[in-house]
């Protein structure tokens, strides 16, 4: 979806604000939607039978796009699937580490078959939308939709695990804690420099001529790269810090932002823009999920998941689309790119100065 939504929405004829504008509506609701129903998981232990509500009812709002409404109608049909559908992958990230039980260094190599299927599905729509209009594309997105719905179905139910309730006050003194601030203050900022690429990147290709099966092998070949991230990053996590992983990774970034913006016409630059994906969202993201369970614990795990999802992909993002919309409004695209550029200075500025290991990582060094 995200590769070619914004080109839809250009299609349809929307404005560059009103294209930011729905585009960060995927993120804004993130910020409501995964704490409510992290919480429901935490307090039932029903989390798979909560994914496929989920994952149905979602599915079911998203059709609401074939009445092809005006501006206000898909703010509406988008903010209501968008509860439902960013309410899922928390949910499964908590069910996948619970699974994992100790085995948890292996979480890359279950993670990266999302991003299997993630390169499959733009290669293929990116090489049909050559061929028919992009305003095709919610035909081309809605059985993928109901594939996710079946398919949740095929996930065995848990056993509804309840657990006794945590120590008062807890999860207060754990969002309160500096270094638990500074991590949350991290990603925010990292979403905020995505607002551009979530929103704008494929527009910015194609003013620079690159063709729809171009920029879907583009946006491809930063999962890929991602992928195999995922399967290394045990041996990373290993020889290196959260800390020193998460400053190079915003390092990249920033390198990985100023590149879009300046140099899109040399395609050799941007396969290696594209490729610090890898540093972008799979090393941050990678050791943010193990970074909550650390801080958060078995008693909080699920909210903890939750606000991480909320406060960074859903208020980062949002705030990030938003923004990057006025500055391609106002400039062009390649500026957006370099307001992401500032946001990963003041991160790394910020992470050098806040951010210390989990709990668990502190513990076995003592």
């Amino acid at each position: 979806m995200l590769p070619y939504w914004s080109l839809y929405l250009e299609g349809r004829g929307f404005s560059y604000l009103e294209i930011a504008t729905l585009m960060a509506t995927i993120q804004l609701t993130k910020i409501v939607a995964p704490s409510l129903w992290g919480w429901l998981g935490d307090r039932t232990g029903q989390r798979v039978r909560l994914v496929r509500a989920g994952a149905l009812i979602g599915s079911l709002f998203f059709a609401g796009v074939f009445m092809e409404p005006g501006f206000y109608g898909l703010l509406l049909v988008m903010l209501a699937f968008t509860f439902f559908w960013n309410a899922i992958l928390p949910l499964y990230e908590v069910i996948t580490l619970r699974t994992l039980g100790t085995a948890k260094e292996k979480y890359g190599k279950v993670r990266l078959w999302g991003s299997v299927g993630f390169i499959g599905a733009v290669a293929l729509v990116g090489a049909i939308l050559d061929y028919v209009p992009v305003t095709n594309l919610p035909w081309l997105l809605l059985p993928v939709f109901a594939g996710i719905a079946v398919s949740a179905f095929l996930v065995p139910s848990e056993r509804g695990e309840r657990k006794p309730p945590a120590p008062k006050g807890s999860l207060k003194a754990i969002v309160t804690h500096p270094a638990v601030m500074t991590f949350f203050l991290m990603n925010f900022l990292l979403q905020v420099s995505h607002g551009a690429y979530y929103t704008f990147f494929s527009i910015h290709l194609e003013q620079h001529g690159y063709g729809k099966l171009s920029i879907g092998l583009l946006w491809s070949l930063g999962v890929l790269a991602e992928i195999g991230l995922f399967l290394v990053m045990h041996h990373l996590t290993r020889h290196f810090t959260v800390r020193q992983i998460a400053i190079s990774a915003l390092a990249l970034t920033m390198i990985r932002w100023i590149l879009i913006a300046e140099v899109t016409d040399l395609v050799f630059v941007l396969i290696f823009a594209q490729l610090l994906h890898a540093a972008s969202y799979g090393a941050l993201h990678a050791i943010s999920v193990q970074y909550i369970q650390g801080f958060f614990g078995k008693h909080h795990h699920g909210q903890g998941q939750a606000l991480y999802s909320g406060l960074t992909f859903g208020a980062g993002g949002a705030i990030g689309a938003w923004l990057s919309g006025f500055l391609v409004d106002g400039f062009h695209t390649s500026a957006a790119f370099w307001g992401g550029a500032v946001a990963m200075a003041i991160a790394i500025v910020l992470t050098w100065w806040g951010l210390r290991p989990p709990p668990a990582e502190t513990d076995e060094s003592a």
